[in-house]
C-alpha cells in the first residue's frame, strides 16, 4: 500500500490546478499501524499525533484548515476489511496550488517521518466542491 503520491499523481494535481482552481478538500483516510515505526516509539496512532503537531504548525501558513476529523465506527455499504479505518479526516486548502505549496515545504517534509512510521494504509482523495 502506497503512503506516498506517485510522481504521476502529483503531476495530475498539479495539471488540474489550472482547470480546477479555488478549494481543494482533501479526504485523508487512514489505518494506523499497532506499533510505531518511527523510531520514537508507542503506536502508530500516537506517531499519527507527533506528524500532526508538525503538518498543524505549517498548515495555516498556506491558507489550510481541519475542517472535521473523526472515527469511523461503521460500515454500512463497502467492504467491512477495505474499509476498516481508524480515522477519517477532512481538510480544506483555499487552491491545488496551496496545497503542492504546502506538502513542498520544507518544515512540514519534517513530519513525514512519523506519517510513514504511523500509517500501515492510507489514502488521500482531493475532492473539488459542487456547484
Amino acid at each position: 500500500m502506497a503512503l506516498n503520491p506517485t510522481d504521476e499523481q502529483m503531476q495530475k494535481l498539479v495539471d488540474d490546478s489550472t482547470t480546477l482552481t479555488g478549494e481543494v478538500v482533501m479526504l485523508n483516510l487512514l489505518k494506523f499501524r499497532k506499533a510505531a515505526t518511527d523510531g520514537e516509539g508507542g503506536t502508530g496512532e500516537e506517531a499519527y499525533g507527533r506528524y500532526a503537531e508538525v503538518a498543524m504548525a505549517t498548515i495555516g501558513e498556506y491558507g489550510g484548515r481541519t475542517v472535521w476529523m473523526g472515527r469511523p465506527d461503521s460500515v454500512i455499504i463497502g467492504d467491512n476489511d477495505a474499509d476498516d479505518w481508524d480515522a477519517v479526516m477532512l481538510v480544506s486548502y483555499p487552491s491545488r496550488s496551496a496545497f503542492t505549496s504546502f506538502v513542498s515545504d520544507p518544515e512540514y517534509q519534517k513530519g513525514h517521518v512519523h506519517r510513514e512510521g504511523a500509517v500501515e494504509r492510507m489514502k488521500l482523495i482531493a475532492m473539488t466542491p459542487a456547484i
